[in-house]
């Protein structure tokens, strides 16, 4: 008898239809590789839509017309030629333009606005407009180069975060921002946080200086009284290399958390003391230096370590040495000022120069400035300036020339501020 041919040569019945082409089939096998059921979104699959995209698990079904729009992506991606029977990349759900890096909402609320009425789009510039919308119109657009839409998006984001006061800085509270124990920090608990970090990446996607600029200011204003917005501060300027903001938030971290761990020398010199001013110059939060996340014993050691990784403790511990230098070289020179003409024409000059020094001598000894750290010569310059303004005018100086050494004070202070980011590089970077 003989032996049964096997089913793969087996003819196909007139009329039969092969599973594996069948569009179900398709979709269950994407399904199976995926690990996920693909669906159609409810507000922009549209029956008449010309065009499928896919992101993630959601298909959705729009207008090449609109597509098209300004000198896009899609615009030129239509432009490549397909065969004559064959089913081009968007035409039906078993082929749909494959959308990778974005999420589900973000293309829903791109797509809004592509498709949003004049008054729909008003809405939008409303002080209680949704900023993460904003956000979401603003990173597609530049992604997919629809140019017009990404400049006016930036600029309504602009005009939002730059009210007064800003909408961001209200809606942040820093005792709602913990650490997420990973480097680079994320923020954990705190929207806030979390659309301030977004919008910085943003702004450096999109190389919007003026919505940058203040973000950066944004940053500035909340990182000198909250430890952690200095550290994710730091780590954003890192990550995107943004020196306006580098050389203050190593400032800011250097000033709240010690740059090495203590030793056995610390626990022989300390003292049984608790001032307030101690406790602000010696902070309990310590640095870790480590080349990868923390692991779990670490994490487990104490609750307030920062991780840093080597440059950055280097960038630290650079930035420490050269500030404490300068501040040396200060605390024994006086800021130089040019005195006045009516002062240089009497016998005031000496006097005044005298007073001058005499007033620095003291204040650089005070006891303010003995509970700042060495190396916060910012802060100690703006401590002796508050002393100055109270100095009052029964001292032995021209009047002019008070105010050309409170103007002297100003520059200096302004001049080592601007200098940060120099202060906290390694030779690496400065060579």
């Amino acid at each position: 008898m003989a032996a049964e041919p096997s089913n793969e040569f087996k003819r196909k019945r007139a009329g039969s239809i092969d599973p594996q082409s069948s569009s179900e089939y398709k979709r269950s096998r994407t399904a199976e590789i995926t690990g996920s059921e693909l669906h159609h979104d409810d507000e922009f699959y549209f029956e008449d839509g010309s065009c499928i995209l896919r992101v993630e698990d959601t298909l959705f079904n729009v207008h090449k017309t609109v597509l098209s729009r300004e000198n896009s992506f899609f615009r030129s991606m239509f432009k490549f030629p397909t065969g004559e029977n064959e089913v081009g990349m968007g035409g039906d759900d078993d082929n749909p333009v494959m959308l990778t890096g974005d999420k589900p909402s973000e293309l829903r609320n791109f797509f809004w606005a592509l498709y949003a009425l004049p008054p729909e789009l008003q809405s939008i510039s409303s002080p209680d407009a949704d900023l993460s919308r904003m956000i979401d119109i603003a990173r597609i657009s530049n992604k997919y180069s629809f140019r017009s839409l990404e400049s006016w998006v930036l600029t309504v984001i602009h005009t939002h975060v730059s009210r007064r006061p800003s909408p961001l800085v209200t809606s942040i509270d820093p005792d709602e921002y913990t650490f997420s124990k990973i480097f680079p920090p994320d923020p954990i608990g705190s929207p806030g946080t979390h659309q301030l970090v977004r919008l910085m990446r943003l702004a450096h996607m999109c190389n919007h200086d003026q919505l940058m600029g203040t973000i950066i200011n944004i940053f500035k204003q909340i990182m000198s009284g909250s430890l952690e917005h200095a550290y994710l501060a730091m780590a954003l300027a890192d990550e995107l290399d943004i020196k306006d903001l580098r050389g203050q938030a190593y400032l800011e971290v250097m000033r709240k958390a010690p740059i090495v761990k203590a030793s056995r020398a610390d626990r022989i010199i300390k003292t049984k003391k608790s001032s307030s001013s101690q406790d602000a110059a010696n902070p309990t939060t310590s640095l870790v230096s480590r080349d990868t996340s923390p692991s779990p014993s670490d994490i487990e050691d104490s609750e307030q370590q920062l991780i840093v990784n080597p440059s950055q403790q280097l960038r630290l511990l650079s930035g420490y040495y050269r500030l404490s230098r300068t501040w040396d070289k200060l605390r024994v020179n006086p800021p130089h000022f040019d005195h006045a003409p009516s002062c240089s024409a009497t016998w005031h000059q000496h006097g005044c120069t005298q007073a001058w020094v005499e007033f620095w001598k003291e204040k650089t000894r005070s006891e303010a400035m003995m509970g700042l750290g060495l190396a916060d010569v910012v802060g100690r310059i703006r401590q002796i300036q508050a002393d100055y303004n109270r100095w009052g005018t029964a001292t032995y100086m021209h009047l002019d020339c008070r105010s050309a050494a409170r103007r002297s004070l100003e520059e200096i202070a302004k001049k080592i501020e601007e200098a940060l980011p120099d202060y906290f590089s390694h030779g690496a970077e400065l060579g």
